[in-house]
């Protein structure tokens, strides 16, 4: 565990402020973003907003784990999970204070639209409860299937086996991800079918695995960036 803070600490004195704040944005938006479904127009895909953003979230942890391993990486997906539930409570407090929403002047229904406003940002404890499960479950799957992919590769140098790595842990970790809250979620909660969670699960996935995809080389970019800085660091400190 000793081992595990240092690291922690280190990667948050060398690690891009920005990059840490956009996924933790990124972390809460994702979970505000996942209680407006998609309508896909057919009976046996459900898909929610939420993967707009959460591909950031996994690419962040995807350059965490190249540069300071797994459990650096999950230790700052814990920290960003703690501060999501922080952000979930000053919504919650927010929502619970008389008043009204402006988008809720509508005339004859603007008691129903300002509780439906109430009610989408101060969330409801199993959808706090499940996309936090979902989240944590996911990232250690991510860090760690990243980091072993690594180590199974001859070399770890060059823009291929970022990819390679980053794609396969992404896959299956939003795989699992989606999966976890259909089930803790939309199936208990909303009555989705068990065809209905593995496709969602897997729809998720593969669009959330496109972004990923997409924004891949400057996750590279930021990697070879972070490893420039450490080498720079030790080559002062044995100097």
């Amino acid at each position: 565990m000793k081992k595990a803070i240092s690291e922690f600490r280190s990667m948050l004195k060398t690690v891009p402020p920005v990059l840490l704040t956009l996924t933790v944005l990124a972390i809460v938006g994702m979970n505000l973003l996942a209680n407006k479904s998609i309508d896909t127009g057919l009976d046996w895909l459900a898909l929610d907003c939420g993967f707009i953003l959460s591909w950031l979230v996994f690419l962040t942890m995807d350059v965490l784990t190249h540069c300071y391993g797994p459990r650096a990486a999950t230790l700052f997906s814990i920290f960003a999970l703690v501060l999501n539930l922080f952000m979930a409570g000053i919504f919650f407090v927010a929502s619970r204070i008389p008043g009204v929403w402006g988008e809720s002047f509508v005339e004859g229904s603007e008691q129903v639209i300002n509780s439906a406003l109430n009610n989408t940002f101060g969330g409801t404890w199993y959808v706090i409860v499940g996309s936090s499960a979902a989240f944590l479950t996911s990232a250690v799957v991510n860090n760690f299937l990243n980091y072993g992919i690594g180590k199974l590769l001859k070399s770890d140098e060059g823009f291929g086996r970022f990819a390679l790595r980053s794609y396969v842990s992404t896959c299956v970790a939003q795989f699992v991800d989606n999966l976890v809250f259909a089930l803790l979620v939309g199936r208990i909660f909303f009555g989705w079918s068990l065809l209905q969670c593995t496709t969602c699960a897997a729809t998720g996935a593969v669009a959330e695995l496109a972004f990923e995809i997409l924004f891949s080389p400057l996750g590279y970019r930021i990697a070879k960036r972070i490893k420039r800085r450490q080498a720079a660091e030790w080559e002062a400190k044995t100097a």
